[in-house]
């Protein structure tokens, strides 16, 4: 459920700002309700935050993969450790950069051999002026014979290294190579010491990788400090008094007032108005909280008037789940793969329950449908198996000796009426919602819901050819969006009449929505399309390595994986999205919340 909110003031003497933005920290119960992004202080503390995280970063590039070191204490001084890494870090960057930059003139360099700059130099003090030049063996025939300079062949290939002496060889498609400060083998050995140095200050980071833990810390304590002086400066001023604002979850508010007391807070407790935007605070029922960690994946928040639907999607979401991977073979994978997660943990946190769950109901559903890895001739080795076949939804008629038209198009059926009865669930909670606020939009919903109803038989009409009553159907729809039209602008506090031309005025909107709705239902066609295309791509597999066994078994291996990885992405796109979109919709959530997150000190784990 989502849990009611109050909204709070506290007031307190502008000279207390430091102490009472303390107090409201150790307090952990107001959420903020505008909060200074920047504040000077915060500023201050970012900086002092990116030097922390600038040394970090050298530790933990210069830590192996996956490599655990035991944490020490740091016995020296942390700030003037930190000063002499930052130092380092800076060299480092410094050498890097001259690194790439000698490497690159070495390259240059290496075309025309050891040149010594200092010596073309000397000799162009005593009139003697080399210039040295690349050019195409084909130009450099046409012009080797002129008398306008004089040039002596260093290196003969396609690209032909020349030097002129008291000359130039401007104009001849030449391109002049012009010496740096440094000779090759200065070049050389200044890129050998720069290596070592750099290998010097890896050493010396690695060196400090057992006092790592002192850096995270101190940016957690960097992060705290930089959202106190930004709550510190959250605070409004009049005159010698500070206030701030904020929500605190309803059942809190005795504990606020407790605490308030002690700390000599005037404070000012409201209802939730219209045009409050409060945090959305969700508390999850007992077992349906292993589905938080997927709302917490897709990044969702309903907003604070909108509905908790956290029980609904862990029941449809675990039923899309099975249907999109369709196999107990995979279903068996995923079991595999909870029973090690949760070995290694030592126990089962909510994600590892929540695959539990769904390895669970992928291995019935797969059961009833007969599928295990794709494979027929599992089911004609194990006879037991197709004991548990359901033949309405099976993916081998020929098996369990059925019609594969009748079978295929019970499948449909099936997905057509989840669709339905998810959607008219949606009807009847607005419904529920609604009736009891005394809001006569609940009247549209019950529209809504007829349509839903005779909008299904008409999909199965379209489909699959099923008998349809279309006078019923045309009457129902007809009235459905009536209802729709003229109850959808009702709400509590407007007048009947004003509700209903509202209603009216959205008129073209209510047909488009009506036409959506009936794609809605055949959406859900979605969950057999995608498990149908999961188990042709298994059998490819089984049928490819059957060809040429034994390496065959690692194509097929490989088939299964790749089939797997595909059928979770599908999962994300068609399964969620069903919840996310077609069923929120119908309900009304936007997912416009964001999470209650009181201001308080965060506990180091």
């Amino acid at each position: 459920m989502i849990e009611p909110m109050k909204k709070v003031t506290i007031f307190s003497l502008k000279e207390r700002r430091q102490s009472t933005t303390e107090e409201l920290r150790r307090l952990g119960l107001m959420h903020i309700e505008s909060m200074t992004l920047k504040s000077e202080g915060a500023v201050l503390e970012e900086a002092k935050k990116a030097e922390l995280e600038k040394v970090l970063a050298e530790l933990e590039e210069v830590k192996e993969k996956k490599e655990k070191v035991d944490s020490l204490e740091l016995k020296v001084s942390f700030d003037e450790t930190e000063k002499a890494l930052l130092a380092l870090s800076e060299e480092k960057k410094a050498l890097s950069e001259e690194i790439s930059r000698l490497t690159v003139e070495k390259e240059r360099l290496e075309a025309f051999g050891n040149l010594e700059p200092s010596l073309v130099e000397s000799l162009r003090k005593e009139d003697i002026d080399l210039h040295f030049y690349t050019i195409s063996d084909k130009d450099y025939r046409k012009i080797k014979d002129s008398d306008e300079f004089t040039s002596i062949v260093l290196k003969r290939g396609k690209q032909s290294i020349v030097m002129t002496v008291n000359s130039e060889m401007r104009g001849s498609g030449a391109i002049e190579f012009l010496l740096g400060s440094m000779s090759l083998e200065e070049v050389s050995r200044k890129l050998d010491l720069d290596d070592i140095r750099l290998a010097e200050i890896k050493k010396t980071f690695r060196s400090y990788l057992p006092y790592e833990h002192e850096w995270i810390k101190r940016i957690r304590e960097r992060e705290e400090n930089i959202r106190f002086e930004n709550v510190k400066s959250s605070a409004f001023e009049e005159g010698d008094v500070i206030y701030i604002t904020g929500y605190i979850p309803a059942k809190r508010i005795d504990d606020f007032k407790k605490e308030a007391l002690s700390f000599s807070w005037a404070y000012l407790i409201d209802d939730i108005k219209d045009e409050d935007n409060p945090p959305t605070l969700v508390t999850y029922p007992g077992f349906v909280r292993i589905i938080k960690p997927v709302f917490d994946i897709l990044g969702v928040v309903p907003g604070y008037r909108e509905y908790d639907i956290s029980t609904y999607f862990l029941l449809f979401f675990s039923l899309f789940f099975a249907m999109i991977i369709g196999d107990a073979g995979y279903g068996i994978v995923f079991l595999i793969a909870a029973i090690v997660m949760h070995i290694k943990n030592r126990k089962a946190s909510d994600i590892n329950i929540l695959l539990y769950v769904l390895s669970f109901t992928t291995i019935i559903w797969g059961a009833l449908t007969g599928t295990y890895f794709g494979s027929e001739a599992i089911l004609l080795k194990f006879p037991f198996l197709q004991k548990l076949i359901l033949p309405a939804v099976t993916n081998f008629p020929d098996v369990v000796g059925v019609d594969s038209d009748w079978a295929q198009n019970m499948l449909m059926k099936f997905c057509f009426i989840l669709g339905a009865v998810q959607l008219s669930l949606a009807c009847v909670l607005n419904i529920i919602h609604k009736v009891p606020r005394k809001d006569l939009s609940w009247v549209a919903d019950l529209g809504w819901l007829i349509d839903i109803v005779l909008l299904y038989l008409l999909v199965l009409y379209l489909v699959i050819g099923a008998a349809c009553p279309f006078r019923l159907v045309v009457i129902g729809v007809a009235t459905g969006f009536l209802l729709v039209c003229c109850f959808s602008g009702q709400a509590p506090g407007i007048p009947f009449v004003k509700g209903l031309l509202a209603g009216l005025g959205g008129f073209f909107t209510t047909f488009l929505n009506t036409v959506s709705c009936m794609s809605n239902i055949m959406s859900y066609i979605r969950l057999f399309a995608v498990g149908m295309a999961s188990l042709a791509i298994a059998q490819s597999f089984n049928d490819m390595g059957a060809g040429f066994m034994p390496i065959g078994v690692v194509v097929i291996i490989l088939g299964h994986v790749l089939n797997i990885v595909m059928g979770l992405l599908s999962v994300i796109v068609h399964g969620v999205r069903l919840n996310l979109l077609e069923f929120s919709g119908q309900l009304g959530i936007e997912w416009s919340g964001y999470e209650y997150d009181p201001f308080r000190k965060v506990e180091e784990k």
